[in-house]
Formats: C-alpha cells, structure tokens, sequence
C-alpha cells in the first residue's frame, strides 16, 4: 500500500506560503501522492490552487483532489484548470470528485446543493469533450491545449450511486475520512459494482486519514471547526478518528492494508511543516 500525505490547504487560517514547501518536503521525504481536502466557503487555500503550486514545487509526486466539489464548479472551467494542472505537473494530476452537500459552498448563480448526482454525470461529459479539444460551446476555440490528456477521474461519496458512477465513469474510488471498519463495506461495494458493469481489472482504492503528531488538541480543534458546518455529531465523530501520535498512525496505516486500500493519504489537522517530516520518520 502506497502512502500519501495532504496538503493542509483546508486548515483553518493556513499559512498559504507554506503549501510550495510543504509540497517538496513531502516529495523529498518519499511520499507517493499530495492531496487536497476541497471546500470554497471555508478560510484555506483553493484546492486547484493548491495543486497547482505544488505542481509548480515538484518533479516526481503524484497529485490528487481528494475530493474536490465538482457541481460548485461552472464544468468548463473546471476542465481547464485540471487540463491545466496536468499539463504544467508533466501528467500528475489525478481529479478526484465528490458531489458537496453543504449550500455555502455553491457560490455560482444557478448551482446549488440539489441534483448534483445528475449534474456531475453531464459536467463529466463535458470535462471529457473538452480535454479531446472540443471547442467552448458558442466559440470556435477549444478551452485546452493540443495534446492534453483525459485526466484520470476518482469518485467519493457513500451511495450505491456514487459506488455505480465508479464503475461507469472512473478509475476508482475514495473513501471518506473514517475508520476502516466503516470504509471496508464501501470498497467491497465499489469492486461488485465494478465487476456488476463488466470492467477489466479492479478499481483504484484510496483512504483517508486525519493525522497530528505536534498538537492533538489543536489538531483536533481544527478538523472538528472544519465540520462543524455538517453537524456536531459529525465533526465529534470525525474529529475523534483522528491519528494523534506514532501508534495510532502505524494502527491507521494497518487498518487499511488488511481491507486492500491501494493508497492512504493522511490528511494534516495542522499547517506545522515539521508534520511532514514527523509523518515520513513513522509511515515511510
């Protein structure tokens, strides 16, 4: 099993200058991928931004959105920004998608948190039309360059829907921030569903994991904050999974070898780039 780090480009009030150096530590220290926790109406860095940079940072480490909203996105726009984060990282990026469910978050006039499972299977459409270099509806210019690639697509959520999309229109899937006692029954349902449709092969499988070894209490804090929005149970839940400390990251990283996660990426509850450098000495 692959280990990731996050960028902690959703912490609280980050620290934006320190995402291009948290990225080339991560990739120093042998880290297989850099991920993204995506949300608009919260006081962090851009997750495309996020990428971006680190992109800009790096030579060899994997890229990932894990997950970013895709149906707050106007899908055009969208489209370019992974063509172009692909484009400028050599090829890194993989996007990884979740539907949003919170109403804050859908900034643009006409989006909103209904119907975003049928919105996304049209916005998918259209991120593939335009990375073959179909051109901008109502223009004769295509929005990315010759030659970009179909980036490689994940999925999040929790629904039989989202375990079908896999199967119909990605690579793989990425299980929300839970135990892996709770993300195992999601996996197995994501292999059938795969299976059920006929794929060669079996779905990519990524984790993930909240993790502080500086500070647990503020670690905590901040991941509690950052879902708090959803409900108080949710972000108790959530906030009490966090691995605080060496041994509860080493029982993290075992948890999900033994239920065939292909990757875990852990997620920072703070913006200390000595985090990096901590995680890397106990996982890799």
């Amino acid at each position: 099993m692959k280990i990731g780090i996050g960028l902690p480009n959703q912490v609280r009030n980050v620290r934006p200058a320190v995402i291009p150096e948290w990225a080339r530590r991560s990739e120093k220290a042998g880290f297989s991928s850099l991920g993204t926790v995506g949300r608009i109406a919260y006081p962090g860095v851009m997750d495309t931004v996020a990428l971006a940079a680190s992109a800009g940072a790096t030579a060899t480490i994997g890229l990932i959105s894990n997950v970013l909203l895709g149906p707050v996105w106007p899908p055009v726009m969208l489209a370019k920004e992974a063509a172009s984060i692909d484009g400028v990282s050599g090829g890194r990026l993989t996007l990884g998608l979740g539907l949003g469910g919170r109403p804050d978050d859908f900034v643009v006039d006409g989006l909103g948190p209904r119907g975003t499972g049928a919105r996304l299977d049209r916005d998918l459409e259209t991120y593939r039309s335009i990375w073959r270099g179909k051109a901008v509806p109502g223009s004769d210019n295509p929005a990315v360059s010759a030659g970009s690639r179909e980036v490689p697509i994940l999925f999040g959520g929790a629904t039989q829907a989202s375990f079908e999309r896999v199967a119909r229109s990605g690579e793989g899937y990425i299980g929300p921030s839970a135990p892996a006692s709770m993300i195992a029954p999601a996996f197995d349902a994501v292999r059938a569903a795969w299976t059920a449709a006929g794929r060669s092969g079996s779905p990519r499988l990524i984790a993930i994991a909240y993790f502080t070894l500086a500070d647990a209490d503020a670690g905590r804090a901040n991941v509690h904050d950052y879902y708090s929005t959803i409900s108080p149970e949710t972000a108790d839940v959530i906030a009490g999974g966090v691995s605080a400390g060496a041994e509860a990251v080493k029982a993290t990283v075992e948890s999900f070898a033994e239920i065939g996660a292909d990757e875990l990426i852990f997620n920072p509850a703070l913006d200390d780039i000595g985090e990096v450098e901590r995680l890397a000495e106990i996982v890799l």
